[in-house]
């Protein structure tokens, strides 16, 4: 499904700018399956529902890593906890992508997509809906299974840069 797009007054770049100042958890979009394996660093992951347990996150069409969630489906999203800059920035594509999946420990719940064993919160999901929106696809997914590591700090993304927030 396509929406049409908006008349905007608002040009891009200073959109970037306004979104800059919004501090948001930084997650890592994982996936595996017929499509291959993938991963990326995202911000724009909000709850839709609880009953069902429902998310939704948006992934940029243009992406290298697009075909592979549409292809296989599933989906896990990764939140990250403080000590994690590094692997958000290999994620956002200062490694390649065949080289995000090293070094790490990493697993599997229900669907098989990949789950970080240090995530702060992991939500393995079921892509059951997406909508086209401007140069985006928001993913509706539904929550298969969640794995918890309590007790760390939180990673937030704001102003361009990594902060924490402490428990």
């Amino acid at each position: 499904m396509t929406s049409p797009a908006p008349e905007a007054d608002v040009s891009a770049a200073a959109y970037r700018e306004a979104m800059a100042q919004l501090a948001s958890a930084v997650h890592l979009v994982t996936t595996d399956g017929p499509g291959g394996r993938a991963g990326l660093t995202a911000s724009s992951v909000c709850s839709v529902s609880d009953a069902p347990p429902t998310l939704l996150v948006c992934l940029n069409r243009a992406s290298s890593a697009y075909p592979a969630f549409l292809r296989n489906g599933v989906l896990c999203i990764n939140t990250l906890s403080a000590g994690h800059e590094g692997l958000a920035a290999d994620f956002a594509g200062r490694v390649p992508p065949g080289e995000r999946f090293t070094g790490e420990g990493w697993g599997q719940l229900e669907t098989g997509a990949p789950v970080l064993s240090e995530a702060l919160i992991a939500f393995d999901c079921r892509i059951v809906d997406r909508h086209a929106v401007g140069t985006h696809d928001v993913l509706i997914c539904a929550v298969a299974a969640l794995a918890e590591a309590r007790g760390a700090d939180r990673l937030l993304y704001a102003n361009r840069r990594y902060h924490v927030l402490p428990r």
